[in-house]
């Protein structure tokens, strides 16, 4: 059988967004060939961002809470405390998987940790993410560069969701958005972070490797 590539696994703890983008960004473009894949596991304090196409009126009355303008997909979304987000920074082509395929594998990697949960999730044609009988749980989006993606996605575990009305969450008026804890779940973020990245590692076929905190050139 072939062998599995290394998937280096880092519990960043809480970390501001830029310094964690900007690390993003170098890795990806340092990389050769021959770097393992990593998944970085990471805790935002308040912040919202908006994708390469976001649109301005999709920030509502962001007040006292920072803005920024980053390089992946989508509109705008809300990052703070109680948050998992995870950042695949992989290379395409270890997956044998398309941009649309690595969504998929995120959603369903998703819906699976919801189920383990009791909770029915749902992925939409129209509308990258996770939703809860249409309430959104979980967010995505993707930046590939020289065939290596890095971004990735955001699930509501256990935080304030007030800030997310001060925008239109991924560009869409009124949407509401939900989380584990609302939802009976009593699964902590540790705990999710762990069970996310064991899914996302079956569903890629990856193997899983533990790495230290720093990445990149990332300083708390």
């Amino acid at each position: 059988m072939p062998k599995q590539p290394l998937l280096i696994v880092r519990q960043l703890g809480r970390r501001d967004y830029e310094p964690v983008w900007r690390a993003m960004r170098d890795f990806t473009d340092r990389r050769s060939d021959d770097t393992p894949s990593e998944l970085w596991l990471v805790e935002h304090p308040p912040v919202f961002t908006q994708g390469q196409a976001g649109k301005p009126e999709h920030l509502l009355a962001p007040g006292d809470i920072p803005v920024v303008q980053t390089d992946r997909g989508g509109q705008a979304t809300y990052h703070g405390p109680g948050q998992l987000v995870a950042y695949l920074l992989l290379r395409l082509k270890q997956t044998g998987l398309g941009v649309r395929g690595l969504v998929s594998v995120m959603e369903n990697s998703i819906i699976e940790l919801l189920a383990d949960q009791g909770i029915t999730g749902a992925a939409r044609n129209d509308a990258p993410g996770v939703y809860v009988d249409g309430r959104k749980i979980a967010s995505l989006g993707l930046r590939i560069r020289r065939g290596n993606s890095y971004h990735g996605l955001a699930l509501n575990v256990d935080m304030d969701l007030s800030p997310f009305q001060r925008i239109n969450p991924c560009g869409y008026k009124g949407l509401e958005v939900t989380q584990l804890r609302d939802l009976g779940s009593t699964l902590s973020l540790e705990q999710a972070q762990q069970q996310l990245a064991e899914i996302l590692c079956t569903q890629l076929d990856f193997q899983a490797v533990a790495g230290a905190p720093e990445a990149g050139r990332m300083r708390p």
